[in-house]
C-alpha cells in the first residue's frame, strides 16, 4: 500500500500537524511517538513562507552523530557550544537548533521538490530544540522540532533514505 503513490508505508514516519505527534512505523507497525512542535505559521510549501511542507519527504542528510545532547548547530554544524538556560538568555533571538538534524528533502515536484517549493532548499529539518518549546503548540519556523532525548532516540532508529509523511 502507498500514500500518494510515493512512500513505503511499512518503514516510515509520519508527521501529523494537527496532533504536533511524529510516529515511527517499521514493518507496518507503529513503534513509538513523540510529541513535536511544527510551524508557528501552519502548513504550506513556499520559500520564505516559515511554514511546514507537506506530503512524502525523505531523510537526505542525518547531522551530528557522536556529538552531545543539548550540542548546539549553526548552519548544520556543531558550535562548541551546549544549551542551557543561561545560554538561551544571553542570545534569545536565536532559533535554536540542538542535540541532532535530520535534514529533509522533498519527494513530490512541484508540492516539496524543485523551485520554490523545495523541502531541502527551504533547509526544514526535524532536529532538537530547548525542551520548555516543546508545549503541545506549533512555534517552529518551519522546521519540526523535538526534545532533545527524542531526537536523539529518533535519530538512533533511523538511516538516512527513510521516507517522512508530513500531514495536516
Amino acid at each position: 500500500m502507498k500514500k500518494n503513490g510515493v512512500g513505503d508505508t511499512e518503514n516510515y514516519l509520519d508527521i501529523c500537524i494537527a496532533g504536533q505527534q511524529l510516529t515511527v512505523y517499521a514493518d507496518g507497525n507503529r513503534v513509538v511517538h513523540y510529541p513535536v512542535s511544527t510551524a508557528k505559521k501552519g502548513a504550506g510549501e513556499l520559500m520564505g513562507s516559515e511554514c511546514t511542507p507537506t506530503g512524502w519527504h525523505k531523510i537526505r542528510a542525518k547531522i551530528g552523530a557522536g556529538q552531545p545532547l543539548n550540542s548546539v548547530f549553526v548552519g548544520r554544524r556543531p558550535t562548541g557550544e551546549i544549551y542551557s538556560a543561561d545560554l538561551g538568555e544571553q542570545h534569545p533571538q536565536r532559533d535554536w537548533m540542538l542535540t541532532r538534524i535530520l535534514w529533509l528533502g522533498g519527494l513530490e515536484p512541484g508540492k516539496n521538490r524543485y523551485g520554490n517549493v523545495d523541502t531541502a532548499w527551504r533547509y526544514i529539518y526535524i532536529h532538537g530544540c530547548p525542551d520548555h518549546l516543546i508545549n503541545g503548540r506549533p512555534e517552529s519556523h518551519g522546521c519540526i522540532r523535538m526534545n532533545n532525548a527524542d531526537v536523539l532516540d529518533l535519530f538512533n532508529r533511523v538511516e538516512a533514505g527513510v521516507k517522512v509523511y508530513i500531514h495536516e
